[in-house]
């Protein structure tokens, strides 16, 4: 028997269980959300890094493609060769790109923007500069570019240029330096949200770790208690069930007791007294044979009747207790009773006697013909067999036992079953002389064979226990019911003796 402790319906979590289930999802979403954030602002000052450095090699780009247009020009006006005009071809071909370019670039930024403006508007003057003085050159000379170089404020031009190019990279540098502090000022905010997601996290496992542990030592207590329950369970099981097998013993033992002592006075007294009626009923029935005939016919009747209720009397005696195994000992009664099993049912019973077998006690006698009785019993009903053999010999401290059919074979599930007690009733008699009994199924696995095996020694009865042989167990292992029985067969009688007639003489 066990007890649980698992509530009626669908098993639900307490209520503070899933809030701090809820808690724990919502910490780990808000985690990933400030996870998020911190990646997107570090891809964006990724981004305002390169753009800075892109604008600043744009920016270079310019002021080295000017640099190079006008040092172009002075080796042109110094040689007079037109190699030396490429890069003022390329400078004219690749500023307008670069501007484009760096208007891209600028274009979230309307303060660099406007210097952007600015910066394309000196250069593209500077650039307009070396083409007036180029064409001034081929038609002039050299001397007209050096009156046009000594009124003209060139120098100027170059020194605004450059320090517009400083001033939008110091700004574009600016503009970097202010996203990096907000970045890590954003990034001093994520690792205090970190770090406070993580305490809470961490308080969190730590209410988690107490339900578990707390919930774990509750089951805890709760199996042990259950498992003192089923203990304390099955030792008052155990102990009732000793009881009841005792008692079953005792009962066993008494009702073969009042059995013989019934047959005994049946019997005798019975007998007696009905033997003395039938004598007196043969007497008058010849006296009044020749005066008054009817009443003789009467007495005839009446005698007849007499027989009947003699034989009545004879096979209760009979069942109660077998005659022969008082008056000729067990191997008698065994063959005999095995000879009218075999006239009543049709089959082949032998009954195989090895031994001085009658040297048992009453007690064992009865029990060994008993278990001889209801295993025949059982045969006639569900075997089918046409073949049993009754084997008793007489071995080393007791009687062996063996009673064996060619029939279907016992089957698991009538073992089990609840209204038969008749394996029970053969397992308790040999019990009550500390015998053994085993039902299996026969040599290669046809029929059913019943061994059994009672020690010769007397069980103590006047106080002390005698020694318990182990307990009989049945091969086949009886799945109880709920009462706790084994099933057994009803049992079978056997042909009764009828006397060949009445001569005054009961039988």
């Amino acid at each position: 028997m066990y007890f649980t402790t698992e509530p009626d319906g669908a098993p639900a979590l307490p209520f503070y269980a899933t809030v701090l289930g809820l808690m724990c999802v919502l910490i780990l979403v808000v985690n990933g959300v400030s996870l998020f954030h911190n990646l997107s602002s570090l891809n964006g000052a990724n981004a305002v890094q390169g753009k800075t450095a892109q604008v600043s090699d744009k920016l270079q780009k310019l002021n080295v493609l000017v640099m190079d247009a006008e040092s172009s020009m002075r080796g042109y006006y110094l040689s007079g060769s037109d190699v030396y005009l490429g890069p003022m071809r390329t400078a004219s071909a690749e500023i307008e790109p670069q501007f484009h370019e760096l208007e891209t670039l600028l274009a979230g930024s309307p303060s660099q923007l406007r210097n952007l403006a600015q910066l394309r508007t000196l250069v593209r003057r500077k650039l307009d500069v070396l083409a007036q003085t180029l064409a001034v050159y081929r038609l002039g000379g050299l001397e007209d570019i050096a009156k046009i170089a000594a009124t003209a404020d060139s120098k100027a031009d170059m020194d605004e240029i450059r320090l517009l190019l400083l001033i939008m990279s110091k700004e574009q540098h600016e503009l970097t330096a202010a996203r990096r502090a907000e970045f890590n000022a954003e990034y001093q905010e994520a690792v205090l949200l970190g770090i406070g997601i993580n305490a809470a996290a961490i308080l969190v496992i730590v209410l988690f770790y107490g339900l578990i542990r707390s919930s774990y030592f509750a089951r805890l207590r709760t199996q042990r208690a259950l498992q003192h329950a089923n203990d304390n369970l099955e030792t008052m099981v155990a102990m009732r069930t000793e009881q009841l097998s005792v008692l079953s013993r005792h009962l066993i033992k008494l009702s073969e007791e009042e059995k013989s002592r019934l047959a005994r006075e049946l019997h005798d007294e019975l007998g007696a007294n009905l033997t003395a009626i039938s004598i007196d009923i043969n007497c008058a029935a010849d006296e009044l044979r020749s005066e008054h005939a009817h009443i003789a016919q009467r007495l005839d009747r009446a005698r007849m009747t007499l027989v009947t209720t003699v034989e009545l009397k004879r096979r209760i005696v009979e069942d109660l207790r077998p005659s022969l195994l008082d008056n000729l000992g067990l191997a008698a009664a065994l063959q005999s009773y095995c000879e009218e099993f075999a006239v009543v049912t049709g089959l082949e019973c032998e009954a195989l006697i090895e031994g001085d077998v009658d040297v048992a006690g009453p007690m064992h006698a009865i029990a060994v013909f008993r278990i001889v009785q209801e295993a025949l019993n059982n045969i006639a009903k569900y075997a089918g067999a046409r073949t049993v053999i009754v084997h008793l010999a007489r071995e080393a401290g007791g009687l062996a036992l063996e009673v064996s059919d060619d029939g279907v074979g016992i089957d698991v599930d009538a073992v089990s079953k609840p209204k038969s007690h008749g394996l029970l009733g053969m397992r308790e008699r040999a019990l009550l002389l500390n015998g053994s009994l085993q039902v299996k199924r026969g040599v290669n696995d046809v029929g059913t064979c019943v061994e059994a095996f009672i020690p010769l020694a007397e069980p103590d009865e006047e106080g002390g226990a005698a020694p318990r042989l182990p307990v009989a167990e049945l091969s086949v292992r009886p799945r109880p019911s709920a009462a706790g029985r084994i099933p057994s067969s009803q049992p079978c009688s056997t042909l009764r003796h009828t006397p060949q007639g009445l001569d005054g003489q009961l039988r």
